[in-house]
């Protein structure tokens, strides 16, 4: 049953950037859409990216696209999101989460429409 996994989390300063990753494993990868989620300290998870893994098509969450980029790895079957401009209202827990099956959901946004998700990594953001 394949896994996914993020690393890349950390503390950093106001105004830096980051980079994290979503690894697979437990199998062959044929995912048919991945995404980022993040959860802020007392808040609901927000969806913060999603990219579509046959077509590498990729959508963000509102005013996220300006400093955010997620992308993907097809020879490793990782999934990256880079973020630049980091504000402590950044700070979180951000999950990678894959969709298995074949199906399009209504919203891709929606967390209900992965299947799959990772532990999470923590990243803050200080002033």
């Amino acid at each position: 049953q394949v896994q996914v996994a993020e690393s890349g989390g950390g503390s950093v300063q106001d105004g830096g950037s980051l980079t994290l990753s979503c690894a697979t494993s437990g199998g062959t990868f044929r995912g048919y859409g991945m995404a980022w989620f993040r959860q802020a300290p007392g808040k609901e998870r927000e969806f913060v990216a999603r990219i579509e893994w046959a077509t590498g098509s990729s959508y963000y969450g509102p005013t996220m696209e300006a400093r955010f980029t997620i992308s993907k790895d097809d020879t490793r079957n990782r999934m990256y999101l880079h973020v630049i401009g980091l504000e402590p209202e950044d700070s979180g827990i951000y999950n990678c989460a894959a969709r298995t099956e074949n199906f399009a959901p209504l919203d891709p946004t929606a967390q209900h429409a992965y299947d799959t998700w990772g532990q999470g990594t923590q990243v803050t953001v200080s002033s």
